[in-house]
């Protein structure tokens, strides 16, 4: 092979290989698009400041929840987050107050109606009992609360510690599920 041929043949290869290497990137996936395009909207897609939501039922109120600010998400679980907390009222037929709940925080399931509150949760009742605990689940379909974590009810008479906590929604019938400290045992 000559001078003159090996020249050609190494200008074509180079070539062909400028061309593969053009193609290759040409075919390239811009990966910014991509994750641009397939990205989840984190971003909530209503907010609304200073909600006030009534619960009902046969046109008697049953609850109703406040909030400064609630956002609502779309996605396989819809859900609406309160990120500065909520007050919710329970009230008897005669619209008397049963109990309250507070917290700093709390996101609502709309399929399972389930709201978690975190954050400073507070539980009072008409007896004058408090429940302080830093999180409680409030299952809507089974009207309960409930916390697996460290929880404190002060009554009239004893304060009590404990982990893990059930109670009706209106925090009239509660009871401790591992109960700690000192507390009174009455005889029957």
């Amino acid at each position: 092979m000559n001078i003159k041929t090996c020249f050609h043949q190494f200008v074509f290869n180079n070539i062909i290989a400028l061309l593969g290497l053009a193609m290759f990137s040409y075919c390239q996936p811009d990966l910014e698009k991509i994750e641009t395009i397939t990205a989840k909207d984190d971003e909530p897609i209503e907010s609304l400041f200073d909600v006030k939501i009534i619960q009902s039922s046969y046109a008697k109120t049953q609850a109703i929840i406040e909030s400064p600010r609630m956002d609502r998400y779309e996605n396989e679980e819809p859900y609406m987050e309160l990120p500065r907390g909520l007050k919710v009222t329970f009230y008897d037929t005669l619209m008397n107050t049963k109990s309250r709940l507070k917290a700093n925080y709390a996101i609502s399931y709309d399929n399972k109606k389930i709201i978690e509150a975190k954050n400073d949760v507070v539980v009072t009742n008409k007896f004058n009992e408090k429940l302080n605990t830093e999180h409680l689940v409030w299952d809507q379909n089974k009207e309960i609360i409930y916390s697996e974590k460290f929880v404190k009810i002060t009554t009239e008479t004893e304060i009590l510690y404990g982990k893990g906590f059930e109670s009706d929604e209106r925090f009239e019938k509660w009871k401790i599920l591992h109960p700690s400290g000192t507390f009174t045992i009455e005889d029957p």
